[in-house]
This record gives structure tokens, C-alpha cells and sequence, in this order.
């Protein structure tokens, strides 16, 4: 699963509509204190749907902080 994290409350509710739109499998969830971002929640998705979350974050404008996954109980980030 990879993270997607947000500096809004607003940004990640507003993903997860769309992501769920686009019938891709999410959860939302808390942002790990790993992570620094501006907002508690984030997004969980599967690794295989990167590509077409990546097209829908640039077509709907979402603004994140970035999308991460987990190498050795750290947080490393794929995608700003």
C-alpha cells in the first residue's frame, strides 16, 4: 500500500471522494508522525492504482504533500 498525505483536511476528504469516484480502493487514516504534514489524515491505496492517482491528482488539481511507501519501517517518498 502506498500513503498519500495532504496539508488540508479538506484535500484529503476531497481525494478520497474522487479516488472512490474512480472506484480505486482506499482508506483513509491517520498520517504516521513519521510523515511531516499539515494535515492529521491520509489516503492508503493500493501500489498497483500509483499511475492513474498520480493522473487524478494533476486533472482535479489536489493539492498533496506528498505519496510515500514503507522501506524498512520508514516513510520514503515517491511523488511530491
Amino acid at each position: 500500500m502506498l500513503l498519500m498525505a495532504f496539508d488540508s483536511t479538506q484535500q484529503a476528504i476531497r481525494a478520497e471522494m474522487l479516488l472512490d469516484y474512480a472506484e480505486i480502493e482506499n482508506d483513509i487514516c491517520p498520517t504516521p508522525k513519521e510523515v511531516t504534514a499539515g494535515c492529521a489524515l491520509s489516503l492508503q491505496f493500493p501500489r498497483e492504482d500509483y499511475e492513474r492517482v498520480k493522473e487524478i491528482v494533476a486533472e482535479e488539481k489536489i493539492e498533496i504533500r506528498g505519496i510515500y511507501f514503507k522501506k524498512d519501517n520508514e516513510y520514503v517518498t515517491m511523488e511530491a
